[in-house]
């Protein structure tokens, strides 16, 4: 038994350690803030490696605030130009809340480039699958929507908020307003 155990612990280790950065990847993907500060730290531009301002705290602090104009106060021209201001659009939670913006003030085109970058940013960004899958609802391309649920799905599952959110889009029938 003696020798089982010290066979199964250290296994049991293994295995728990490698599967900590899954588990916390899939329950911050249900959240409606964004499960991390944005992610990059470094990009390249032109090939030569560009410093990120990504982890320091002033610019955390100033996301937070165009996080905060957008989602509570509803002022997406202020969340626009404060978001612009990090001059850090090449990372996927900044262009995909330009993006989000944009479509709410109706700049369709504005919000597609936006939404486009983050995606070239990061290719799972949930967020973005969503609120891109909400733009092409609101551009009457309900497939292209399915196809963006069909992404949520396969990045995070059917039970997150942002599945649950384009699913609840796609069952109002078309030229239904949406509120979300």
């Amino acid at each position: 038994m003696r020798r089982l155990s010290m066979l199964l612990v250290p296994g049991l280790v293994a295995v728990t350690l490698a599967a900590a950065p899954v588990l916390t990847s899939a329950y911050a993907a249900g959240s409606d803030e964004p499960s991390s500060p944005p992610k990059s730290d470094t990009s390249t531009t032109k090939g030569k490696k560009k410093s990120s301002s990504v982890s320091d705290p002033k610019f955390l602090a100033a996301y937070r605030t165009a996080y905060t104009t957008i989602y509570d106060q509803h002022d997406y021209t202020s969340a626009i130009d404060q978001l612009k201001s990090l001059k850090r659009d090449d990372v996927a939670d900044v262009a995909n809340l330009i993006g989000y913006s944009y479509r709410k003030l109706g700049d369709y085109q504005s919000s597609k480039v936006y939404y486009e970058l983050a995606l070239k940013d990061d290719p799972n960004h949930v967020r973005t699958w969503q609120y891109y899958g909400l733009w092409q609802l609101e551009q009457g391309n309900r497939e292209q929507a399915q196809y963006h649920l069909s992404k949520i799905a396969s990045l995070a599952g059917t039970d997150s908020s942002e599945y649950r959110s384009l699913a609840a889009a796609l069952d109002k029938p078309t030229g239904a307003t949406l509120v979300y």
